[in-house]
């Protein structure tokens, strides 16, 4: 329609854009609220119903760089489009589950349709907005992110209360449909990467490699917590996934047309960047996973009680995003991206001071400093790796981009529980999380909180090695093999610009 392709198109892509993207988070955390209500619902354990979130969010992790690639390609809005179909087909159905079989491997069909989604976003949200305007874009892609983050477990918990759990599912459907209609409305293939009659050969055995590596890598990651990393089972799936990960590398050099262009890691912007931002993820994981056991177990709070102490950081983030995306379009990326990390990392030294007695606003204080720092870093560390790749590959840089977050994320998860129950085992408690409840002993929880300073301090320094490398980084880089597509360094910062060696 011609009112959506003005001068304000970008608005109007963002928008419909936006909404996708409020619906792909919203819907992991609704879900996840749901979990213990499907669970009684076809009677079973809970350890198997987590399969309903962690099969849905491996499927979207394995297939981001495929996706990316492969929509670079077709074409990034008919990606977005039939990948949204697919997920409210899948949306639908998953509903009507008959049993929990059934709904997992629903499941794992609607993270198929959500990587579809996912690794297209960013690269519509930066191809809609000029150059000097990607800072300003990813900032308020950042503020979606926090926003649906915040939204999908109130959203879900009513949902669950009021309808039942199915209607979690039904309900993001009708949310995806606004969306895929807003995309097929708003947004002009021609400005957001459409293919124009090129033919590039698609690397299957890239795409083969990668999906089987990460499979194995993230499926690793998942059981090591509860076996343990010395396990047969685990270690058979870390050394398989190194195998397949060699094997990429070497097929990925090889190509004529790689599914992802390896040597982009020459480039010290995106190489480093890329570094800063696994740092970051690494980091910020473990806070949201464990504070609701401290909130919860160790101070006695109410899951309501914790959930308005977790929405001020997440609001933090939400307001913090879009200003410093916006800022760094005119300053530069550099001070914003180290300033965020150190602000982040201060946050967790706040979370690594944590006692049994410790009041709750202390708590409060360092997730609220640690993810405003998140928010301060984010954008503009995206604008700065964007900046140094051709645009006919932000797609699969999109979709890297978003493997990068939930493969840190997982990590995170993983590291810092292996060290909490590592520290309980050392104290002479059983090591695991089982048993950190309000019903624990004052030993124990003692000795789980003696972990999670561990824990914290660990991350603290984590997130300060990120710092080194945006530090390290550079300020700028010129593609050499397209039109560049790259801001123009700020007033302030030019007579310092460096090129990132190539």
């Amino acid at each position: 329609m011609a009112m959506f392709r003005g001068e304000n198109y970008r608005y109007w892509a963002f928008l419909a854009l936006a909404i996708g993207l409020f619906t792909s988070v919203s819907d992991m955390g609704s879900v996840a609220v749901a979990l213990p209500s499907i669970s009684n619902h076809f009677e079973t354990a809970l350890p198997t119903t987590q399969w309903v979130l962690i099969g849905y969010t491996l499927t979207i992790s394995a297939l981001l760089l495929p996706m990316g690639r492969f929509a670079d390609i077709a074409g990034r809005k008919r990606i977005y489009v039939v990948g949204f179909v697919i997920f409210i087909v899948a949306a639908c159905i998953a509903g009507m589950a008959p049993n929990m079989t059934s709904l997992i491997a629903i499941r794992i069909a609607q993270g198929a349709g959500a990587a579809m989604t996912q690794g297209t976003s960013m690269a519509m949200i930066v191809a809609s907005f000029p150059p000097q305007e990607r800072g300003k874009a990813l900032g308020l892609q950042m503020s979606m992110v926090g926003a649906g983050g915040v939204a999908g477990p109130a959203i879900g918990g009513f949902i669950v209360e009021v309808l039942g759990w199915q209607w979690v599912f039904f309900g993001t459907a009708l949310l995806a449909t606004v969306a895929t209609i807003a995309a097929m409305v708003m947004i002009d293939s021609s400005r957001v990467g459409q293919t124009r009659g090129t033919k590039i050969q698609y690397d299957w055995i890239g795409a083969a490699l990668s999906v089987g590596a990460l499979i194995a890598f993230l499926n690793g990651m998942t059981w090591a917590p509860s076996i343990g990393y010395s396990h047969p089972l685990v270690v058979a799936l870390l050394v398989g996934s190194a195998t397949l990960l060699v094997a990429f590398v070497v097929q990925e050099l090889r190509s004529s047309s790689p599914m992802m262009d390896i040597r982009l890691f020459k480039r010290r912007l995106f190489a480093l960047g890329v570094l800063a931002s696994y740092l970051n993820f690494l980091g910020m994981q473990s806070v949201r996973f464990l504070m609701p056991f401290y909130l919860q177990a160790v101070l006695g709070l109410s899951p309501g009680q914790v959930g308005l102490i977790i929405v001020p950081g997440a609001i933090g983030m939400i307001i913090t995003g879009p200003l410093s995306g916006r800022l760094s379009d005119r300053f530069g990326w550099r001070w914003f991206t180290m300033g965020g990390l150190l602000v982040s990392a201060g946050g967790l030294l706040i979370l690594s001071t944590l006692q049994p007695t410790s009041p709750f606003w202390l708590a409060m204080a360092g997730m609220i400093m640690q993810s405003t720092g998140i928010g301060l870093f984010n954008a503009p560390n995206n604008s700065s790796i964007l900046s140094a790749v051709e645009p006919s590959k932000f797609g699969v840089i999109s979709g890297f981009l978003n493997l990068v977050r939930n493969s840190g994320n997982l990590c995170s998860i993983a590291i810092a529980t292996a060290i909490v129950t590592a520290t309980m085992g050392t104290l002479g408690y059983e090591p695991t999380l089982a048993g950190v409840t309000a019903e624990g002993s004052e030993g124990l929880l003692g000795a789980f909180t003696s972990g999670l300073r561990v824990a914290y301090s660990i991350m603290a320094v984590v997130v300060l090695a990120g710092v080194v490398a945006s530090a390290f980084k550079g300020q700028q880089y010129q593609p050499e093999s397209e039109t560049p597509e790259v801001q123009a360094a700020p007033t302030s910062d030019k007579a310092s610009v460096r090129q990132a060696a190539d």
